[in-house]
């Protein structure tokens, strides 16, 4: 699962930074103020294969990603309100040639790292650089693999020179895999182990470590932060917890401000059809999608008959309905809908569930029935609802007499590692956007180098329609290849999506910035909280 498991319905009133210092009882408080305290069951366990999880060169995790946005400074960010990056630690950053391949930034005037130093485009170079030089397998490299040569100019400009068009690419440079990292606390070709991130964005971290796993981390303002970002409170604390029951019942007794990621599909429902004393319950839309995957080399689901009619009787709305209620709806394409270009690729080719057009696609590939299959799923990282959706495509499937399938899950720890091996023929992944494009959708399941290390290759997806799409600035002139895409994937079935989340945040009703602090992308933005006068 990416990045990697919300927004804006109405602005409202945000305090200045001078009322936000009052937060929970069971926050900080070293220096007479209470931090804001948030919630989240994202996990941050460093271990022999996994060392380095909150270095920008090796995480690339949702969760992880959380953590680095309140530290680590990016040329560009996406704005509180969506739409086309804008200058971050740049004050200014354009294309300067028609074609999309030559990209220029320049740095603000005195711009610091947290220490004091200065920072300057040698190193937002060495940064970026440094994320390509150690290549991590498992990590977000494949965002900069369009990167040629890098530049500098004096000490504020950067020049990225791209070796194809790529209109997306200020979107990757406002990801934490371009965050600027100071070199004397970054080894150039080797990540940085343990938990502590240092960088020049809006925020310090110190964090809490027992048995090599994050408890907390609180996030402290940076005082020689200057950037885009306008910072709404003092402190914040993230409290991590085992599961969504342990999260709800520190909200229930005030030992936390705010829970996120990620609360249950039983307590969503139930804070909406039981609205509670002084909790306040803020849906905001969500990008995250569910699917599942395909090891297309695997004899099992090699056919992609088989895939197809899976694909066939597949169920979307009992799950998304029975399993996650109102937090959930059916998805039939990888791109969501709330992205432009967005197509109903799979709604359109096999229509309703139907057992009798499964049957004959197996037949008319002279495919033995039942099918044998194993679905593998993450016993977590991806939902609390996990379990009971595998329970349910299992019996949807079996009952078509068609397929004889298992189920088996495993924790993340040894589930993603299998998964990327090939282990698995068939298995259920999460998807959280790096950013909000459709080819955040496309690109990172059919390109070269995509995050499931999948053998799955459209060489017209590949050579001619993602290289294509790229080169409209104007996103909305690709809409055309983006649908083609789509009804790839719905033909070749080397994935198969299921649902797309709705997110929620619950809060204490003197929370402000909520509907902000999680966008659509299911990015965490903690400099938008702040608290009312006490």
């Amino acid at each position: 699962m990416n990045r990697k498991t919300l927004v804006l319905p109405a602005v409202v009133g945000l305090l200045a930074p001078a009322l936000a210092a009052c937060g929970a009882s069971g926050g900080d408080e070293s220096d007479g103020r209470a931090a804001i305290v948030v919630g989240t069951t994202d996990q941050f366990v460093a271990s022999k294969d996994n060392p380095a999880p909150l270095d920008p060169a090796i995480g690339y995790e949702a969760g992880v990603w959380n953590v680095l946005r309140q530290t680590l400074q990016t040329l560009v960010h996406v704005p509180r309100g969506g739409g086309e990056p804008v200058p971050e630690a740049a004050e200014s950053c354009t294309f300067t040639d028609t074609q999309n391949e030559s990209y220029r930034c320049k740095l603000r005037s005195g711009l610091k790292f947290a220490d004091g130093k200065a920072v300057t485009a040698d190193d937002v170079k060495y940064s970026i650089d440094r994320v390509i030089r150690i290549d991590a397998a498992n990590g977000p490299v494949a965002l900069l693999d369009n990167i040629d040569t890098i530049e500098t100019q004096g000490e504020r400009e950067v020049i990225f020179h791209l070796r194809a068009p790529d209109a997306t690419f200020p979107y990757k440079l406002a990801t934490p895999v371009a965050g600027i990292v100071p070199r004397s606390k970054y080894a150039a070709k080797s990540a940085r182990t343990g938990f502590q991130v240092d960088g020049s964005g809006p925020y310090t971290m110190k964090p809490e470590v027992e048995h090599n796993q994050v408890v907390k981390v609180l996030f402290t303002r940076n005082p020689h932060y200057k950037g885009d970002l306008k910072v709404r409170n003092e402190k914040v604390e993230l409290d991590v917890f085992p599961d969504p029951t342990a999260m709800g019942t520190a909200l229930d007794n005030e030992k936390i401000d705010m829970m996120t990621r990620t609360m249950s599909p039983e307590q969503s429902q139930q804070m909406l059809e039981n609205p509670r004393d002084g909790i306040k319950l803020t849906e905001m839309p969500g990008l995250a999608i569910h699917f599942l995957g395909f090891n297309t080399n695997d004899p099992a689901v090699k056919n992609k008959a088989v895939r197809q009619a899976m694909a066939q009787v597949i169920d979307r709305g009992e799950i998304a309905g029975k399993v996650y209620g109102t937090t959930a709806e059916p998805l039939y394409s990888l791109i969501p809908s709330g992205i432009t270009a967005h197509a109903n690729s799979f709604y359109n080719k096999y229509s309703e569930p139907s057992t009798t057009k499964a049957a004959a696609i197996l037949n008319a590939a002279r495919v033995d029935t039942p099918v044998k299959l194993t679905l593998h799923y993450p016993t977590d990282r991806v939902g609390a609802g996990t379990a009971a959706e595998f329970g349910t495509l299992k019996k949807q499937l079996n009952d078509t007499g068609l397929f004889d399938v298992t189920v088996q899950g495993a924790p993340w720890a040894k589930y993603r590692p299998a998964q990327l091996r090939g282990d698995y023929a068939v298995y259920g992944m999460g998807w959280f956007p790096d950013f909000p494009d459709p080819d955040n959708f496309m690109a990172p399941f059919l390109d070269k180098n995509n995050f499931l290390n999948s053998p799955y290759k459209s060489t017209l997806a590949q050579k001619t329609l993602i290289p294509q799409s790229r080169r409209e600035t104007d996103r909305s002139a690709s809409v055309k290849t983006f649908q083609q895409l789509q009804d790839i994937v719905a033909n070749d079935v080397p994935v198969l999506p299921i649902w797309q989340g709705k997110q929620y945040a619950a809060s204490r009703e003197d929370l402000t910035g909520v509907e902000w602090a999680v966008n659509s992308s299911a990015d965490l933005q903690l400099w938008e909280l702040g608290k009312g006068t006490v």
